[in-house]
């Protein structure tokens, strides 16, 4: 949701909605800092944010930016700070004489790997050791991906043979990244329910009246909740 807001729709924020997005980015950029939980992915947000921030700023008096120039300027070289510390960000190494991830047999780390919904982060893990490598560069695995992501018919237009006349898999999951999106996938999400207009967090639910109510619910993304405030 944030990093649609980035791409589209900083300028219809009202001054205070502003305010409260910056003040989460603060919150968020503080947290990985501390936590080291997940840095690529406001990594991603940040880069986002300061291309929309650099083209709206360049084009001011083009379009609409509520709120005084100089305040985005400020708010520009804040995202900058935010992202040198994230490149500056030392990654902890855990002390641990335990089990490791490096002795769990092939079987179950070949099976961590084929549920990643990602292939960024299958790659980053296959980083780690040459036997996670190894199982990263699977055919099979990278075919799966793109069958979870992708109908059939899309990517029979964009086939890649390889050397040895075999579909180069890896490479036809990122060509068809650019073409098409890919299946989104959230910890939770947020539904609507369309007998007694209300929206709720799937996991909790509502007391809905309806004699079915689950022929009345309907699952609601981040662009879908941002297209409700479109009038």
């Amino acid at each position: 949701l944030l990093q649609l807001i980035a791409k589209s729709q900083l300028t219809s924020l009202s001054g205070a909605a502003q305010k409260n997005y910056f003040n989460i980015l603060d919150k968020i950029v503080r947290k990985v800092m501390e936590d080291q939980y997940n840095p690529r992915l406001i990594k991603d947000l940040l880069q986002d944010l300061s291309s929309t921030l650099c083209i709206l700023i360049r084009g001011v008096g083009k379009s609409v930016l509520v709120g005084n120039i100089n305040i985005w300027i400020c708010r520009l070289e804040t995202i900058l700070l935010w992202q040198q510390q994230l490149k500056n960000l030392q990654m902890n190494k855990q002390v641990n004489n335990g089990l490791t991830l490096s002795d769990l047999p092939l079987h179950m780390l070949n099976n961590i790997l084929y549920r990643f919904s990602d292939g960024w982060d299958i790659i980053t893990l296959g980083q780690v050791t040459p036997t996670l490598y190894m199982l990263s560069e699977d055919r099979q695995l990278w075919k799966k991906l793109c069958q979870y992501h992708f109908a059939e018919k899309q990517f029979c237009r964009h086939l890649i043979p390889s050397e040895k006349g075999h579909i180069d898999w890896k490479l036809m999951y990122f060509a068809l990244q650019k073409y098409y999106p890919v299946k989104e996938q959230y910890g939770d999400t947020l539904h609507f329910c369309r007998h007694c207009s209300i929206l709720f967090w799937k996991d909790t639910g509502h007391p809905c009246t309806a004699s079915d109510p689950n022929t009345c619910l309907m699952p609601v993304s981040p662009q879908h909740f941002i297209d409700l405030f479109k009038f």
